[in-house]
């Protein structure tokens, strides 16, 4: 049984230019805001993992 990861509220600040990209990308990437940003930074993180190990 796969169960997906419990999901947590919070609250931060960004930049109205990042988060006028980033919403443009979610929509063009067919997710919503906050599963966009869930993903990049899931990317962002396994890279800088990837690098670590090297």
């Amino acid at each position: 049984m796969n169960q997906r990861p419990y999901k947590l509220k919070v609250s931060i600040s960004l930049d109205e230019d990042v988060i006028e990209i980033v919403k443009d990308l979610a929509e063009k990437d067919d997710r919503n805001f906050s599963s966009y940003i869930n993903m990049i930074l899931r990317r962002h993180i396994r890279e800088l993992e990837s690098k670590k190990s090297e």
